[in-house]
């Protein structure tokens, strides 16, 4: 073997060992840095015993522009307290949120008050938190980092959305990360009664389920044809819609709340810097029923509007199943509306209500 071959070999094992020995370098520096993320333990919200089967507590309220408030001692021992609701926790509803009050006698640490925060909203439902300086102060939304103000605090779950009602899981994870608080702090923890929680949410998610309709129309081409995007823009705004960036034009109120959209009846969107270069077959006028309020008169304003966009565009007003809409198949579509209205009136969650935003968000 030339010296030439040996020199060659021993630069090779060099650079092996160099990139092993830089490997393993990294390996444990990785490890070790995993190590600092998860050194804490975590309490198993599954498996931890007695989580949503405890006693039912009833809680003592005074409500206040519709928001619940409750209190029961840490040792069984049952009190009432009244809270004087201020605009923050006025948004606290006792028909979608599950609330917990956590009363303590002292301020409580900010940084716990953060912790639980992030538990709370980890627990994959929307959640809100106020909290009062004392005994009988205004609620106020709390704010990270801000938490030492407060000696109570209410946080709430909210029980139902378009994603469906809370699960047990959530629920348990929301009510440990309160009595988890509550242990820390030494406060008194009022956590509702789970089991009727869950009942309740899955009622409500029913009627949601029933009532969470869009009505659609749509404006068509003839066969053969297409409607040019520059003429549906120039139109859309005239009627008074403003195409927005999700590529999708919105008719609003005057305190900037959707009524009903104008959408591309095909998959392709009506994008800003593309709507003028798209031609499409159609176009679909959309009234989201549960978040839209004085639905009947909004329902005739779209269907006004969408009579003048196909006389426009010289298309064919259709349903779903590209069915000409005449005035009976119009009829047809207010009774259903006044039918859902009406359900939905029944139950305390009147269309375009804050309720009903929440619910149907």
């Amino acid at each position: 073997m030339s010296d030439l071959q040996i020199s060659l070999l021993i630069i090779g094992a060099v650079v092996v060992g160099g990139v092993y020995l830089f490997n393993r370098l990294q390996e444990r520096r990785f490890r070790r840095s995993i190590g600092k993320a998860f050194d804490k333990e975590r309490d198993d919200v599954l498996l931890k015993a007695g989580r949503g089967t405890a006693e039912r507590v009833e809680p003592q309220i005074q409500q206040t522009a519709g928001a619940p408030a409750a209190a029961s001692s840490s040792a069984e021992v049952r009190h009432e307290v009244r809270y004087r609701v201020g605009p923050a926790a006025a948004e606290f509803d006792s028909t979608i949120d599950y609330v917990v009050t956590l009363d303590g006698d002292t301020p409580f640490p900010g940084q716990i008050v953060d912790e639980l925060l992030s538990r709370i909203g980890a627990c994959g439902k929307p959640c809100r938190a106020a909290g009062s300086t004392s005994e009988s102060g205004p609620w106020e939304d709390i704010a990270r980092g801000a938490g030492d103000r407060y000696r109570k605090l209410m946080v709430a779950l909210q029980l139902v959305n378009r994603a469906g009602p809370v699960n047990p899981a959530q629920l348990a994870m929301f009510c440990d990360a309160a009595r988890s608080f509550a242990e820390k702090t030494g406060a008194r923890a009022s956590c509702p009664d789970t089991q009727e929680a869950l009942r309740a949410a899955r009622e409500l998610d029913r009627l949601c389920a029933d009532v969470d309709v869009a009505i659609g129309v749509n404006v068509v081409a003839a066969d053969g044809q297409l409607f040019p995007g520059s003429m549906i823009r120039m139109l859309a705004e005239a009627a008074g819609f403003k195409l927005e960036p999700d590529g999708v034009f919105h008719y609003r109120n005057a305190q900037r709340q959707t009524l009903f959209t104008l959408d591309n009846h095909e998959p392709a969107p009506f994008l800003p810097e593309q709507v003028k270069n798209l031609s499409t077959g159609g176009i679909t006028l959309l009234l989201d029923v549960p978040r839209v309020a004085d639905g009947s008169n909004v329902l005739d304003r779209m269907l006004e509007v969408a009579r003048g966009l196909a006389q426009s565009l010289g298309g064919q007003l259709v349903d779903d199943n590209r069915v000409a809409l005449d005035d009976t198949g119009i009829a047809r579509i207010r009774q259903q509306a006044a039918q859902i209205y009406a359900a939905m009136d029944a139950h305390g969650v009147g269309a375009g209500s804050a309720r009903a935003l929440r619910l149907f968000a």
